[in-house]
């Protein structure tokens, strides 16, 4: 296969698919290295292709992501687990960290989590890595951005955060 086949296949799977796909996954899928495949994704990008890469792999966003909201919280990192969970308990899905740098403006971090299962999954791979949070740039101030079912959702999403004192609120 082609480069540029590859490319249009890459394109394709992650269309169809509703999860985070691995570089990893995907060059074994293709048979060509991991770095063959972060090539390809960096030339779909430049090219217009919205792919978005998560802590679990490159995602489309699709174009019904439910009622987008963003809230802003404040919490030290012994604080994100219990956060996410708050909003994916509501049926809601993180999609996205940001926090304002005072060099780089506006970070974004995407997360796509949308289950218990997720965030476990993210805080591991923070362990693992060593990573801290974007947040800890900030003091803990960071907004998400949240794709919830309705209204409902969203306002019991803000309801636990305030019980939980992570809500910044006016």
């Amino acid at each position: 296969m082609r480069a540029e086949e590859r490319r249009r296949a890459i394109l394709k799977y992650l269309r169809k698919s509703s999860r985070p796909v691995s570089a990893g996954f995907l060059a074994e899928r293709f048979s060509v290295s991991r770095q063959a495949v972060v090539g390809d994704v960096a030339l779909l990008r430049a090219s217009g292709a919205d792919i978005s890469a998560t802590p679990r792999g490159y995602v489309i966003l699709k174009a019904d992501q439910g009622l987008l909201r963003r809230i802003a919280c404040r919490h030290d990192a012994a604080g994100m687990e219990a956060e996410l969970c708050a909003v994916v308990d509501q049926g809601c899905s993180v999609l996205d960290v940001i926090v304002e740098h005072p060099i780089y403006g506006q970070l974004t971090g995407p997360l796509q989590l949308s289950s218990r299962y997720d965030v476990g999954q993210f805080l591991a791979r923070c362990a693992g890595e060593g990573a801290r949070p974007l947040s800890d740039l900030t003091g803990g101030i960071h907004l998400h951005t949240l794709s919830c079912p309705d209204e409902d959702a969203f306002s019991r999403v803000r309801e636990v955060l305030r019980d939980l004192g992570v809500l910044l609120e006016g």
